[in-house]
């Protein structure tokens, strides 16, 4: 759900993918993939698809996010990533990265919101990923 957590931040559990679907009137949709250890960038998908690995034992580490057609025009897509010893990391929008790549950490959790283009309460962004 909208600014729902997904995971389980701080309990050293791993997600293995993710599967995001929105419910809007307005023309268009999500799209986003997923960063998997050992496996890189995996290719993009639409909404109500799964990125990731099942039953490999293999972590998610970092994703990026867009909104396509309408809905890309008319708001904008702001997420958030855990990171296992990390923490919370800052706010990521509209297909920028957002995790850990190359230090091995899981993704233990994340947030997603979306807000119409503008709206004053939408989060700021920043240090959303930590690459080596």
């Amino acid at each position: 759900r909208n600014g729902v957590t997904s995971g389980a931040p701080g309990r050293a559990l791993r997600i293995e993918g993710i599967k995001i679907k929105t419910e809007s009137t307005t023309q268009g949709s999500i799209e986003y993939k997923t960063h998997v250890q050992n496996r890189g960038w995996l290719a993009k998908v639409p909404a109500n698809t799964y990125s990731g690995t099942t039953g490999l034992g293999l972590r998610t580490e970092a994703v990026m996010i867009n909104l396509t057609g309408d809905l890309a025009e008319n708001f904008d897509v702001f997420y958030r990533i855990h990171v296992e010893g990390v923490g919370w990391l800052g706010w990521a929008k509209n297909g920028e990265e957002a995790g850990s790549t190359g230090y091995g950490k899981k993704l233990e959790g994340i947030e997603v919101k979306i807000f119409k283009k503008g709206d004053s309460k939408a989060p700021e962004t920043g240090n959303s990923c930590m690459n080596k």
